[in-house]
């Protein structure tokens, strides 16, 4: 009986020392690209990457119209042999077209992570430094997360933010 009493005792006191050894905190990793400075550059780039993007576009719709209106206006001239091969080449660009619009959106999303990797790294290495230095044993991201309470007093977005030295 003794030894049943002086092993939960033992179990509460190991129990309570570990509890008092884990700090966790959370962070805003997005609110804290919004504050860099560099997401600047990082939207730039990513809009002269679509206006590329909408040149080429631009240039195969362009190519387009002109074949139909080379098709419309010899259309009574032509043979039918003459007819299907225009009017292959037509769908062909148009499938083309329809292609490259599809693939656009997912060549921009592989572009702004691309561009926006560094950012992450940069803060995630903040995030590693404030949180040793504050000897936090974890820390959660806000963004992304359903969190049913959180208490801001554990928030580091601030800390992180002073860290890369950004004014808020």
């Amino acid at each position: 009986m003794k030894t049943k009493i002086t092993l939960c005792i033992a179990m509460l006191f190991i129990a309570l020392s570990v509890n008092a050894q884990t700090k966790v905190g959370t962070v805003d990793i997005d609110y804290v690209i919004t504050k860099m400075p560099q997401l600047t550059t990082v939207q730039e780039r990513l809009k002269n990457y679509g206006a590329k993007l909408d040149s080429i576009n631009n240039k195969k719709i362009k190519e387009y119209d002109a074949k139909v209106k080379v098709y419309n206006e010899g259309a009574k001239t032509l043979t039918d042999a003459d007819k299907q091969v225009k009017y292959k080449e037509i769908g062909d660009l148009n499938k083309d077209i329809a292609k490259f619009r599809q693939n656009g959106a997912q060549m921009m999303q592989i572009r702004k992570e691309e561009f926006m990797r560094p950012l992450y790294k940069k803060v995630s290495e903040i995030i590693s430094v404030v949180s040793k230095e504050n000897g936090y044993t974890q820390v959660l991201t806000i963004s992304g997360n359903e969190f049913a309470y959180y208490d801001v007093k554990f928030d580091i977005t601030k800390l992180v933010l002073t860290k890369l030295g950004i004014k808020e």
